[in-house]
């Protein structure tokens, strides 16, 4: 299978990254250090190539209207400038991928999602255009993104850009020129950090990766890859799609169920309907352990000898230094503070239940 380059594939080359095959992309897994990485983004900054991520246009009229009725939440709610996380459904409520969906004019939006799930996101979303005559543009493959997460984000973005970046709220989005090129900014990130996504036109990546790179070189600002990309998101309790949401897994039995507007018509709203006025039968939850043995995505979860759910993903907490997991386990098992075992390449490793996040920002 041949995979996709960002627009910053030779930069990762000369840094020494190593790289990997990531949603149908070659993308940098780490620079040196996983555990120097997190650290990083925990403490000053991190510097992160988002270009795989889906990035989709859509314009028209009626496209708050559109989006209505593709999407389980309300994007024509939205304020200029603002975005909402949401969900795309099929017919039978399945969830097909996660999103944010920025709106940058009445009529226009910004839609990013999955890399793995864009070619599917896109043509559930042109097949839905149809009958509003809106327009949906895929600019993945002319466009870059880059993310800096951290405490100290702000103040380096800031000494490259041209927007007011005290006045940009979370989950907010602003047209703004970086490193002297013109970008969107948006207050959004993977992981639990303060933090921004930039996006400009391909041939700005690599311009603006260094002169972000180079800005942040006095204040920790380090390169880095998505081993701690996911160790970061896990701290925090975000969801990965194909772990914490699929197709099988509902977003009711994910704990996202606030996310699923039923108050309006959209594609899969009855099945939805049907399954929020049942209580689910499992549900994602947080365990955290002891040691040093990590739980891993498809570990089974016992209790008492009785399998009662299975690990989505599981790691060595960077941040906290012990083994902590996200498990879809049936309901009776689910409640905070049961005590449980996993699993683990054949030894058990005791691990309770708790409610995410295990790490919140503290700064």
């Amino acid at each position: 299978m041949t995979l996709h380059t960002t627009p910053l594939l030779a930069v990762h080359e000369s840094l020494g990254a190593s790289m990997v095959p990531f949603g149908g992309w070659l993308m940098p897994l780490r620079y040196g250090s996983d555990l120097a990485e997190h650290a990083a983004v925990r403490t000053a900054a991190g510097l992160f190539d988002l270009s795989h991520m889906a990035q989709i246009e859509i314009s028209g009229s009626r496209a708050a209207e559109f989006l209505d009725g593709a999407l389980v939440g309300v994007p024509s709610r939205l304020r200029t400038g603002r975005a909402k996380y949401t969900m795309i459904t099929d017919a039978d409520g399945r969830v097909l991928d996660d999103l944010i969906v920025y709106r940058l004019a009445d009529t226009e939006y910004h839609v990013v999602a999955n890399a793995a799930n864009r070619e599917r996101v896109v043509d559930a979303l042109t097949a839905r255009s149809r009958a509003t005559a809106t327009q949906v543009i895929d600019h993945t493959l002319s466009r870059a993104m880059v993310a800096v997460q951290g405490p100290r984000s702000a103040e380096i973005l800031a000494s490259v850009c041209d927007a007011d970046l005290s006045e940009l709220r979370y989950y907010a989005i602003t047209p703004a020129t970086v490193a002297g090129a013109p970008a969107l900014v948006a207050r959004t990130g993977y992981t639990g950090e303060d933090g921004f996504e930039v996006i400009v036109g391909d041939a700005a990546g690599t311009p603006v990766w260094s002169a972000l790179l180079e800005a942040g070189a006095g204040s920790g600002l380090i390169p880095c890859g998505l081993a701690s990309r996911d160790t970061l998101r896990l701290e925090a309790g975000m969801p990965l799609y194909g772990h914490e949401l699929s197709e099988e897994i509902s977003p009711f039995e994910a704990g996202l169920g606030r996310v699923v507007d039923l108050d309006h018509d959209f594609v899969g709203r009855d099945a939805l309907a049907r399954l929020a006025a049942e209580p689910p039968r499992r549900r994602l939850v947080g365990l955290v352990g002891e040691g040093r043995r990590a739980a891993r995505a498809g570990a089974r979860v016992l209790r008492g000898g009785d399998d009662v759910g299975v690990v989505t993903s599981g790691v060595l907490s960077p941040t906290l230094g012990h083994p902590i997991a996200l498990a879809l386990l049936a309901t009776d098992a689910a409640e905070p503070g049961t005590g449980l075992e996993v699993d683990v390449r054949g030894r058990p490793l005791r691990m309770t239940v708790t409610t995410p996040p295990f790490h919140t920002r503290t700064h």
